[in-house]
Formats: structure tokens, C-alpha cells, sequence
């Protein structure tokens, strides 16, 4: 912790007093929530990003698509428009977000929605023609007034919300007991080879309740980088020349899998809106090499100047045990919360 946010003590110290009084309010019912009558799952983290809810937003949508009409609620952070939007062929990362227009690509048959009024949003999708039968609610967690059915959440293993404090000193968005909340609890971004006494560990110090369901994923990369044009294996590229580039919360696991000692590694912030000056610094650093960028950036820079030599490397959040009691979980809540 350095010595600024060591100094901002106090104002983590209020600013986890107002949080606690806002969610105090929430349960005794004096700030009202709204519940809706389909299964709404919310996926989110205690911390301020990086703990990988894209790729447990996906998980999701792989688990469920063959079986429901499935929508995705995000806010659609950084984009350009407002109020509700629900995907359609014109739409881009400007409109959406580069999460939401993300999932929109990679999932055509899904609904995608933004609406930083949650509530406003779910509303909306049920009263599109098609009406979704389950909904993903996106980054949530601290989105009090709508009360979903079912909650995740989500903390990096070497970043555990049980170790950190509340902002500005840390990174907590809400105080660690916020964690009662939570149905499930993912461990994300663990090596992929954890111990059975590591895990029970990790579980002691979460302290949380009997009813609490814990699992432990990592990042699992695909073997395969895509371009516009070309797909070239990843076994080739590490070895070759390249610039690698990201605009994301926690960018080192991704420079790390693919550098080699000749490659130069930029990093923008998460998010990142490249501008025109941007595009010509990354070009002329690139000298003609192929650039990899992770796939939430490539949603941002395919229509760009860069697309001739940009490719993106997918990632997916793999279970390192107990698949199957996640999967039977989610199930058996959203069957549940169906049945008339």
C-alpha cells in the first residue's frame, strides 16, 4: 500500500460508513429493490475490476444458451449513447460498450442490453416482442435496487477481497461483509494446478456462510490467435516478433503467456477510447509487426487503421474441480425459478 492511500485512511473509513448505511437501508426494505418474476443472475466482485466477469458472464451463457432465451444487462461502461439500448446489426463498442458489443458478436442469438438503471433495463427487455426467459445482469453486485435471484461473486486469488480494504486505501467498493450476499463465490485467475488444502484455505479465510457455495477457476487461453483474415497458432506466434497491446484492468497474465524477450508490451487503461494520435504511436511502434491485443480491445480497434496486422487471443474461465456443481447450481435455480 503506498504512502497516499495510506494517507486517505479517513476517507475509506467514511466512505465504507455510507456504504454500510446504504446497504443496511436496502435490507430492512427502506430503500426499495425490485424483483422481477424470471430467474435474474448477477455476476459482480467487491473490488474495483479485474477479477474477470467477462469470461464468467460467457461461462454462463455457454451453460445456458441451448436450453434459454437468454438476455445480458450490463451498463455499458464508457460508451457513447444513453439510456437503454438493446443490441442490433448497427450496433459497435461506441454504442455498447466493448464488453456488451463483446458478448453481441460472440453470442448473436442472445439478447444484449445496456442501461446504467438496471431496473429501467429489465423492464424494458420484458417488453420486447421476444421476451428473454433468463437474464445476466452484468458488473451488479453493488446495484441495489434491482434485487436478483441469484448472486455471484467474483474475487481474484491474488487479490482476495478477505485482504484488502475499502476505498481510496484499497480497493473494495463495499465493505468485506457484502460477501454474505453472494449465493456463489468464484476464486478466479487461480494457477490451474491448486491444492485441495490451498482451496480450503483460501475458504477459511472468506469466511463465509454454510450455505455458501465456493469454486476456484483460472483463465485458460484459446490455442489460437484471430485476425480479420488469418488464424495463425499460438505455439507459432509466441516465438515470432510481435507488439502486444492492451486496455485492460489487470494486463500482465496476458503480456506474460504470449512475450517473448524481443517483444514491447503497451498499456493503455481499461477501456481505453483509442484516438487517432493513439492508433499512428501503436503503428509506428509496431514497425510493420503483428499486433495481439486481448479480445475486449479487438472490439474497439478492428475497424481501424491497425486491422491489416491486428489479431486478438480469446480466454475462457475453466474450473479447476466441482464443474459439474456449478453447473447443476445455476440449473437447478433457473428450472426452479421458471416452473409456473
Amino acid at each position: 500500500m503506498n504512502l497516499l492511500r495510506k494517507l486517505l485512511f479517513p476517507f475509506a473509513i467514511l466512505y465504507g460508513f455510507i456504504t454500510s448505511i446504504r446497504n443496511f437501508l436496502f435490507d430492512k426494505g427502506v430503500l426499495k429493490s425490485t424483483s422481477f418474476d424470471i430467474p435474474v443472475i448477477a455476476v459482480g466482485n467487491l473490488s474495483v475490476g479485474g477479477t474477470g466477469k467477462t469470461p464468467q458472464i460467457e461461462y454462463l451463457i455457454r451453460l445456458l444458451l441451448d436450453k434459454y432465451q437468454i438476455a445480458t444487462l450490463s451498463r455499458g461502461y464508457k460508451r457513447k449513447s444513453e439510456g437503454f439500448v438493446l443490441a442490433n446489426e448497427n450496433s459497435n463498442a461506441e454504442i455498447l460498450g466493448d464488453e456488451p458489443f463483446q458478448f453481441y458478436q460472440k453470442f448473436p442469438f442472445v439478447m444484449v442490453a445496456v442501461d446504467a438503471d438496471r431496473t429501467n433495463g429489465i423492464k424494458q427487455l420484458l417488453s420486447e416482442q421476444v421476451t428473454p426467459e433468463v437474464i445476466l445482469l452484468d458488473d451488479a453486485y453493488q446495484h441495489r435496487k434491482v434485487k436478483a435471484g441469484f448472486y455471484i461473486l467474483l474475487t481474484s486469488y491474488d487479490d482476495l477481497y478477505a485482504d484488502d480494504f475499502m476505498l481510496p486505501t484499497g480497493n473494495l467498493r463495499e465493505s468485506r461483509s457484502g460477501a454474505e450476499r453472494a449465493n456463489i463465490v468464484v476464486v478466479t485467475k487461480c494457477p490451474k494446478i491448486l491444492s485441495n488444502e490451498e482451496q480450503a484455505k483460501i475458504r477459511l479465510k472468506l469466511k463465509l456462510g454454510s450455505s455458501q457455495q465456493v469454486f476456484f477457476t483460472f483463465i485458460d487461453y484459446d490455442e489460437v490467435i484471430y485476425g480479420k483474415e488469418a488464424e495463425i497458432a499460438v505455439n507459432e506466434i509466441k516465438s515470432e516478433p510481435k507488439l502486444l497491446l492492451a486496455g485492460i484492468a489487470k494486463p500482465k497474465p496476458f503480456f506474460d503467456y504470449l512475450k517473448n524477450e524481443t517483444d514491447e508490451c503497451l498499456t493503455f487503461p481499461d477501456h481505453h477510447h483509442f484516438s487517432d494520435a493513439d492508433l499512428d504511436s501503436i503503428q509506428e511502434k509496431a514497425k510493420g509487426k503483428k499486433i495481439i491485443t486481448t479480445e475486449k480491445d479487438y472490439v474497439r480497434l478492428k475497424d481501424s487503421k491497425l486491422v491489416s496486422q491486428l489479431y486478438y487471443l480469446p480466454i475462457k474461465s475453466s474450473f479447476i474441480n466441482d464443474q459439474q456443481t456449478f453447473d447443476a447450481t445455476i440449473l437447478e435455480y433457473v428450472k426452479k425459478n421458471l416452473e409456473p
